[in-house]
This record gives C-alpha cells, sequence and structure tokens, in this order.
C-alpha cells in the first residue's frame, strides 16, 4: 500500500490545510507540555522551506460544539510562533483564513469549538477544504476518530500524510506485521474505548494484560474468563492492581521480546496508588524487549517515573496505535487512501 507524503506534492505558493495534534496540556503562563507541538515542527518547517501557504488546524481538549475560552488555542499559537521566530495570527472565522494575504502561516481556532468537526459535517467539510489547494494530515493521535478534518476533508482535497505521520505508520507497522514474539499487551486506564481493541487484539499478542479500570468492565471480565492469555488485574482499594497482580505481571513482562503499553495501572498520580504503575512501567524498561508506548496517561506516567527514554518507541496516540493494531489500519488512513486510488 502506498502512503502518500506530503513530499510527493509541490506546494511552491499553494494553500496547504495542516491538521496537527496541539491537543497539549496548558496552565495559567502558557503550554505545559509542548511534545506535541515538537513533533510537529518537522512537517511544519518543510512546509515553510518550500513556500507553502500553511493553514494549521488542530483541537483542543472537549469543548463539545461551544466557544469555551480556557481551551482556545491561543497559547499554542503563541508557543509556536516563539518555536518558529514568526507571527501566526489565530483566526476565528473561515472568511478570515480564507484572506490572510502574505502570511506564510496562521492557524485557525479550536475546530471541536465546532459542532460540525465532530458529527462530521458534510458542510464543515466542504468549508476547510474550500480554504486551500492540499490537505496534510499530521495528526496519527486523531486518526481513529470519523471527524470532519480527518475523515471529512481528505474526500475533498488533493491529501497526503505529514512527515511524524509516516514515522508513526512505519514503526507501528512493523510491530504489527512481524513482532518478535512473546507479544505482551499491557492496557490500562478507564477509555471504554478500548475494548474493541482488546477484543481484537486478543488474537494477535500472545498474553493480554489488564489493568486500571479496564477489568471492571463486564465484557473485559468475560475475556479474562474465557481466554488463558489474558491476565486481569486485581483492583487494592479500587486504585491500584494489588501486590500480587504487580509480581505475576512483571514475570510475564521479563519474558516478553515486544510489549505494547497503552494506559496506566492505576491512579498514579496520587503517591499511595502509583506502585502498580511504577513498577509495570520499570519491568517494561528493564525487560530488553522493544517496547511501544501509546497515549496522554501513558506518556505523563512515564514521564513522572523518568522512563521516557526506555521506551523504544513512544506513539503519540493511544487510542489510535491499539486500533491501528488491532486493524491494521484506521479512518484518517483509509481516507487519504481513498482519494488516491480512485
Amino acid at each position: 500500500m502506498h502512503l502518500p507524503s506530503v513530499k510527493d506534492l509541490k506546494v511552491a505558493g499553494k494553500r496547504v490545510l495542516l491538521r496537527t495534534n496541539y491537543d497539549v496540556p496548558l496552565r495559567k503562563d502558557g503550554v505545559a507540555d509542548d511534545s506535541r507541538i515538537v513533533e510537529s515542527l518537522e512537517t511544519v518547517n518543510y512546509l515553510l522551506r518550500q513556500k507553502a501557504k500553511i493553514i494549521i488546524i488542530s483541537h483542543l481538549g472537549r469543548p463539545e460544539g461551544k466557544i469555551v475560552p480556557g481551551l482556545s488555542l491561543a497559547p499554542v499559537a503563541k508557543y509556536l510562533a516563539k518555536l518558529l521566530a514568526c507571527p501566526i495570527p489565530l483566526v476565528e472565522k473561515m472568511e478570515q483564513a480564507a484572506d490572510f494575504q502574505n502570511k506564510p502561516l496562521i492557524m485557525m481556532e479550536n475546530l471541536r469549538f465546532q459542532p460540525g468537526e465532530e458529527s462530521n459535517s458534510s458542510k464543515f467539510s466542504r468549508q476547510l477544504a474550500g480554504l486551500a489547494d492540499f490537505f496534510v494530515n499530521d495528526a496519527f493521535a486523531v486518526a481513529h476518530r470519523r471527524h470532519a478534518s480527518v475523515v471529512g476533508v481528505p474526500l475533498l482535497l488533493p491529501a497526503v500524510f505529514g512527515l511524524d505521520f509516516m514515522e508513526e505508520i512505519v514503526a507501528l507497522t512493523k510491530v504489527k506485521n512481524s513482532p518478535q514474539r512473546p507479544v505482551v499487551v499491557v492496557l490500562g486506564g478507564i477509555k471504554k474505548s478500548k475494548i474493541d481493541a482488546a477484543k481484537k487484539l486478543v488474537g494477535w499478542a500472545d498474553y493480554l494484560l489488564l489493568g486500571g479500570q479496564m477489568v471492571i468492565y463486564d465484557s473485559m471480565i468475560k475475556m479474562i474468563k474465557s481466554h488463558r492469555k489474558v491476565v486481569g488485574g486485581l483492583i487494592r482499594n479500587g486504585e491500584d492492581i494489588n501486590a500480587a497482580t504487580i509480581e505475576e505481571f512483571k514475570k510475564i513482562i521479563a519474558q516478553a521480546k515486544t510489549i505494547v503499553l497503552a494506559g496506566p495501572m492505576g491512579a498514579y498520580e496520587a503517591k499511595e496508588y502509583e506502585r502498580g504503575t511504577r513498577e509495570i512501567c520499570q519491568a517494561i524498561a528493564d525487560s530488553g524487549a522493544y517496547s511501544v508506548a501509546g497515549g496522554g496517561e501513558t506518556e505523563a506516567a512515564l514521564t513522572k517515573f523518568g522512563l521516557t527514554d526506555k521506551i523504544t518507541y513512544l506513539s503519540s496516540g493511544g487510542g489510535a496505535m491499539l486500533t491501528f493494531l488491532a486493524d491494521g489500519t484506521l479512518p484518517g488512513i483509509e481516507a487519504i487512501v481513498k482519494q488516491t486510488t480512485t
């Protein structure tokens, strides 16, 4: 399957709609963690060098189709402008974005302020597509979402993948198609959206270790009972896996050649409930296995315990990573591939 890259385009003097993932944590004085912004710089700088006119689009948080001042992308635009040493106007209305004159780069306000984004409105997709000559998706973390900026716009414009997105596909395809075995998948956190992927991953992984709130969902309980290689962690005080589970998980992890981590084992933010997540993350770091981890909570936990650099590959998306490993593709990939093959 050929995946078209931004490097396949001739963009000099053209308008490029660039979908990034700037869903970053904020604090009073601005951006708290710039990793997602930094990840986008390779594509942004490439387009600037090619003399493209860039319209950056992204979401931040979950405003649910309403304008929430605390979720404005203004701090992100300010931070990116500092990194690039050039002004970046933040545009609130479509007509303003359509007429940004000679500015090389602008950013549109939070996509999710518009109800048409998450509902994948065809009207909203057309409005976005009308702003540019090309579409570049560099937001792997949302590629499992059927949103307008992910699956709607690529059907209306020549569309390709950004450089960070391409890197994700290459790394995860290797894990999906030719992993060293045994493969151990460690799932935690509270998101029910992981359940479908977990069911599919049972057939691919040699062991599926479930912690956090994942073990209390009925469908997960049934899976634990019916599959020998699915191991569910016992919860201590409802906030962390217990000592026996930690030791059982560590023994399985020590045998692994490939490990996938998505989600914490408990409420790791609190000192009294961090043990499960800390020891499992440390076991993965010490295993010598090829390790892949993804998701905001996962990255935050690894950062807290100083283990980020011990992971072989850190994916920008938890849900997208799991869905890709389960299905071998994503809605955001299919939308672009479909357009390039028709």
